[in-house]
């Protein structure tokens, strides 16, 4: 039986995964729905398993030689320990790691260099190596952290949309788009917020930056409080990094740096590649480790 890898890109928003030769080189790619296991695990657990199998039937290989690949798994909400257990347990692949996804951002933006990433998109999480050391910051989930991510804006943005239909503070261009995708009623807001996950507050995000570009005065305020978070972070992980090669990856990643710190944005440099090859890199180290300690 051939060996298969996969390297898996697990966000709030979607799941990517890519199956591979044990030396790396892809062969097929699919897609499914959000993986965050901080938010939901069962249903992560389904769109890695989906994602997967794609992958496989896009390579044109059996979906049921899930069951015998290794993986290597970069997920959203891996800071709680229980819950990447119970993820791992329940999935299909022969051997699964699971790290975070900033790991798998890194890996594939700097390769076994040095330097730093921010992932800005349904949610904001830090990475840094220097000198085989990695150091995190931020990822705690939407609920506590992530400032500066989709989620928190959109957010952000739905509370200033209430805050105008009250009176409380001016009407503008973002917050009527925002009134009038819910019909002009309030309580339209109150039950998508009961009844959304972070990818969907997230959604909201590009219509902010959109009316803030033109100068919406509210999008402005709630944009430029979010790039203060994401400033402040950067601040942190690039003092660890010291070398000045910054990464900006994730949803956002395109339309953030305007509202960054001059010194920030004069460290930005492209990615070498995207998360989910760094996934596959991964997967195919481990792979090579494994059976080298077999042989």
């Amino acid at each position: 039986m051939t060996d298969h890898i996969l390297g898996i890109d697990g966000g709030g928003t979607s799941c990517r995964a890519a199956v591979a030769r044990p030396d790396g080189i892809i062969l097929g790619r699919g897609k499914s729905g959000a993986a965050n296991i901080l938010t939901d695990p069962n249903n992560a657990i389904i769109s890695i398993t989906e994602a997967a199998k794609a992958a496989f039937r896009d390579a044109g290989l059996d979906e049921a030689g899930v069951g015998g690949a290794s993986a290597f798994l970069g997920l959203a909400g891996t800071n709680v320990g229980d819950l990447t257990r119970y993820v791992r347990d329940r999935l299909p692949f022969r051997h699964t790691d699971i790290d975070s996804d900033g790991l798998i951002a890194l890996q594939g933006a700097i390769g076994d260099g040095e330097g730093a990433v921010a992932i800005l998109g349904t949610g904001a999480i830090y990475m840094a190596r220097k000198a085989g050391a990695i150091r995190y910051i931020g990822g705690w989930g939407f609920t506590v952290s992530d400032l500066g991510g989709g989620a928190r804006l959109g957010h952000a943005l739905l509370q200033e949309a209430l805050l105008a239909h009250d009176g409380v503070h001016p009407r503008s261009g973002v917050t009527d788009a925002v009134l009038e995708e819910f019909k002009g009623d309030p309580r339209g807001i109150v039950e998508f917020a009961r009844l959304s996950k972070p990818g969907d507050f997230g959604r909201f995000a590009p219509l902010l930056f959109d009316h803030a570009g033109r100068g919406d005065p509210q999008a402005v305020a709630l944009v430029r409080a979010g790039a203060t978070a994401v400033n402040e972070s950067l601040d942190a992980i690039m003092a660890f990094a010291g070398a000045p090669r910054l990464c900006l990856l994730g949803g956002l990643a395109a339309i953030y740096p305007p509202w960054l710190s001059e010194q920030h944005r004069a460290n930005l440099v492209e990615a070498e590649a995207d998360a989910l090859t760094g996934a596959v890199a991964l997967a195919a180290k481990g792979h090579a480790e494994r059976r080298g300690a077999a042989a």
